[in-house]
């Protein structure tokens, strides 16, 4: 048993990610932009990541203050180890913060899934998952600091019947969290899983512009509107920092009770 634990700190200062480095995965648009943003206002050196590095990429990083601009797509073979390298040098060092929010959509009817869509969607949302934690899960135990958060899904618990894949993937990132926050506990380490529910970001507002879709949807959610990327934040910044050193192998569904 650990006798040396560290006292917790007083509840503002245990929200501070001064001092902390932090790679977060698709944070030039929706939810990760606002996470990165969120995380640099917490104090932390932040790297944003996305697929390209165009001129929207780039305005996002100066709007949120980010350390570096991270450019890899993730559904290539080295793309996970192309985004972490980046960020190692742009941060100045490994990062005690990964958020693996970056994601790829691809609905379809089940019965007609190809294999390279089905191949895309496991590659950005899980192999890539997978391999990011492989790389800066070292250094957090070598630190014995250190945050991982998947971003998943509300699909986990109510799956879309046309993104079959895209769901089951969430599945598996949520698995990921239960099974690596008990390996990487001892270590100082914790691994959660954000659920979103239905969030206006640009995704879905565009899914959400066609008015009875709009309204079956917002149906099924008990608090009766849709949620903004910022619903996001604060759950984020509680599992990666200080104030939520004894949470791990969790995920946090934040859907306005859609999962209910």
């Amino acid at each position: 048993m650990k006798t040396d634990t560290p006292q917790p700190a007083a509840l503002p200062q245990s929200l501070s990610l001064t001092g902390r480095r932090a790679l977060v995965t698709g944070s030039t648009r929706g939810i990760g932009r606002v996470l990165a943003l969120a995380f640099a206002q917490a104090g932390a050196s932040v790297a944003m990541h996305g697929r390209d590095g165009g001129l929207q990429a780039a305005a996002a990083a100066r709007a949120a203050s980010a350390a570096c601009l991270v450019q890899s797509d993730l559904a290539d073979a080295d793309g996970p180890r192309r985004a972490y390298e980046q960020a190692v040098a742009g941060l100045g060092g490994a990062p005690d913060i990964l958020v693996c929010n970056a994601s790829l959509q691809i609905p379809a009817d089940w019965l007609a899934v190809t294999r390279a869509d089905f191949d895309k969607q496991v590659a950005v949302n899980w192999r890539a998952t997978l391999e990011l934690c492989q790389l800066a899960a070292p250094a957090m135990k070598a630190a014995g600091w250190g945050r991982i958060l998947t971003v998943g899904s509300v699909q986990e618990a109510h799956p879309h019947p046309h993104m079959i894949v895209y769901a089951g993937t969430k599945c598996a990132q949520s698995s990921l969290a239960t099974n690596l926050a008990r390996q990487l506990a001892p270590c100082g380490v914790t691994v959660n899983n954000l659920a979103p529910g239905v969030i206006l970001t640009d995704r879905n507002t565009v899914r959400l512009a066609d008015s009875a879709y709009a309204a079956k949807v917002l149906a099924s959610i008990p608090a009766d509107y849709f949620g903004e990327p910022t619903d996001c934040a604060g759950a984020a910044l509680l599992l990666c920092s200080d104030a939520g050193r004894y949470i791990t192998g969790q995920t946090l569904f934040v859907d306005g009770g859609m999962s209910l």
